[in-house]
């Protein structure tokens, strides 16, 4: 099996295929795990922690849950003045995790290929070849696209699988806590989530990562060869709007530096109740960037073959359901088990089927929730 991409739903399914005894290779275009900024924070449920438990080792499981936040059990959202607006609640599982955290989980017992850009598959009778830009290539019997939103191997394989702006971008900061920040946040914001919106439905949205214990303390417990590089408790925070409001393109903000895209946000958030000026004033700098937002348009399912597709590869959405990385995951847990129980060909159908089930439903929930609170593009162009 070939496995493009080194992302949640690749090393979820990686996972799993080791576990059932299927040999896999992980191949990454980046040269190394850290090498691009991919947001701070993720919300894992119900879906997201069964994923896991079914495809990780056990100690990596307990790692994970060693080192997830738990957040309080609702959603908040205020106006600009931070007057409640209405607070709702989440029932189930409800973990913060560090991003990069995770990924280190996901990836310790993984033998991952970095550098390796996919340039192009050729299938025939009896498998499927990955080219690479550096002129490499390899064969398996199943070529898994989970190369993300840019999916080069969805390009090829379902080229009229449409990726849409939704017609917002986000500027994503992190704000240490510490005694003096914390005192910025009522406790009911250490939740799965808080946002602010304004009258323009520019928002700034919340979440903490708050490391139940020493890192350290539980990776020397639990899986003593791994190091994970993040131990800090912080609050993820993102200042998001339409573009016309944020007058600029996606290429200016690509330019700017840190500093002057907090200066932006800060504007973004001018008049609001003064404590949100003062959260964002806390940002980390550095770890300030943009991510326009962009979703998936569901497609009709296609005929099963030897080459599929998991998260963002084939069902982007919006962050605005909090299910893009639950579903990832479940992506690989579902091939895995398919694949370790069928026939090549009925394994990827039966998978097929139900991930464009649950895939794209999820895809349309988290646009509709876009939609609702922030003006995102509506989905206008599903089939």
């Amino acid at each position: 099996m070939i496995i493009i991409g080194a992302g949640l739903g690749g090393l979820s399914l990686a996972h799993g295929l080791r576990r059932a005894g299927i040999p896999c290779e992980v191949h990454e275009r980046d040269e190394s795990a850290g090498a691009r900024k991919q947001g701070y924070r993720l919300h894992i449920g119900d879906v997201g922690d069964s994923a896991l438990r079914e495809v990780l080792p056990p100690e990596l499981h307990a790692l994970f849950h060693a080192t997830a936040g738990r957040a309080r059990p609702h959603t908040n959202v205020y106006d600009e003045r931070l007057g409640l607006v209405t607070r709702l609640a989440d029932e189930g599982t409800h973990l913060n995790v560090n991003r990069f955290t995770l990924r280190q989980i996901l990836l310790h017992g993984q033998e991952v290929r970095y550098g390796k850009r996919f340039t192009h598959y050729e299938t025939d009778d009896d498998g499927v070849t990955a080219h690479f830009a550096d002129g490499t290539s390899t064969r398996g019997s199943l070529l898994v696209g989970a190369d993300g939103i840019n999916s080069p191997v969805r390009r090829q394989y379902l080229p009229h699988a449409e990726v849409v702006d939704a017609g917002l971008v986000h500027l994503y900061g992190r704000i240490p806590l510490t005694p003096e920040t914390r005192a910025l946040f009522e406790p009911e914001m250490f939740a799965v989530f808080t946002m602010i919106v304004g009258p323009d439905r520019t928002m700034a949205g919340f979440a903490p990562v708050d490391y139940p214990g020493p890192v350290a303390d539980a990776c020397a417990r639990l899986v003593p060869d791994l190091r994970l590089r993040d131990a800090e408790s912080y609050m993820t925070c993102s200042v998001g709007a339409r573009w016309e409001v944020v007058g600029h393109d996606e290429a200016e903000l690509a330019a700017m530096a840190p500093g002057d895209l907090r200066k932006l946000a800060l504007g973004l958030v001018d008049g609001w109740h003064p404590l949100a000026g003062a959260m964002i004033g806390h940002w980390d700098v550095p770890a300030t960037f943009p991510q326009p937002i962009r979703t998936s348009v569901p497609i009709a399912r296609w005929a099963p073959s030897r080459v599929t597709l998991v998260g963002d590869a084939i069902h982007a959405m919006s962050p605005a359901g909090g299910a893009g990385a639950n579903t990832a995951l479940r992506d690989g847990a579902v091939l895995a088990a398919a694949l370790a129980g069928s026939p090549l060909l009925e394994a990827v159908e039966a998978y097929e089927t139900a991930m464009v089930g649950y895939g794209f439903a999820a895809v349309r929930e988290s646009a509709e929730n876009g939609r609702r609170f922030l003006g995102q593009n509506p989905l206008t162009a599903e089939a």
